[in-house]
């Protein structure tokens, strides 16, 4: 909140951060479940009611919370088109994922929310690049800030990218 102080009496800004920050713990935690099979053989409801959770507190909350969040992003342009792009990614991929849900299609299911969760995950890896980039080098906070900025998701989407091409062997990147 120290690099922030430009921007933290904006009643807009202001009800995003904490509107993203609250509503994507829900996130975090709801979307650890989706993946054990276990959950899904043995109480599909469960997996199916947390799934939803987890879709309409990114669509409604997070999602757009996070898009308004970028727009206001320090580090200029280069930080601002990282989060936008972040931003618009999670929302795609988990509206997509759900939709395929809905049509019965598992298996795009899957892909798109693999995505997405890589994509929620961003919250820790960011802080983890930022942690470690600070402890090795000490550069200055913006700086950091933009190289986190871009490190925080894209190397999570690079990692579920090659999860799902090397566990869908017959892949193909669709948009149906």
């Amino acid at each position: 909140m120290r690099i922030k102080q430009w921007i933290i009496h904006n009643e807009i800004w202001k009800g995003a951060f904490y509107t993203h920050v609250i509503t994507s713990c829900f996130c975090l935690i709801a979307g650890f479940t989706q993946f054990s099979g276990r959950l899904l053989s043995s109480t599909p409801k469960i997996h199916r009611a947390m799934g939803w959770l987890y879709v309409a507190v990114i669509l409604l909350f997070a999602g757009p919370s996070g898009l308004i969040m970028s727009i206001y992003a320090n580090g200029g342009m280069f930080s601002q088109a990282a989060f936008i792009t972040l931003s618009v990614l999670w929302i795609l991929f988990t509206y997509k994922g759900f939709k395929t849900a809905v049509m019965g299609d598992f298996s795009a299911h899957r892909k798109f929310m693999i995505r997405s969760y890589a994509l929620t995950l961003s919250a820790l890896t960011l802080r983890a690049w930022k942690w470690a980039i600070v402890l090795a080098f000490r550069p200055q906070p913006m700086d950091v800030y933009m190289l986190v900025a871009w490190l925080g998701w894209v190397p999570n989407l690079l990692i579920a990218e090659w999860y799902i091409r090397s566990k869908f062997k017959h892949f193909k990147l669709t948009f149906k």
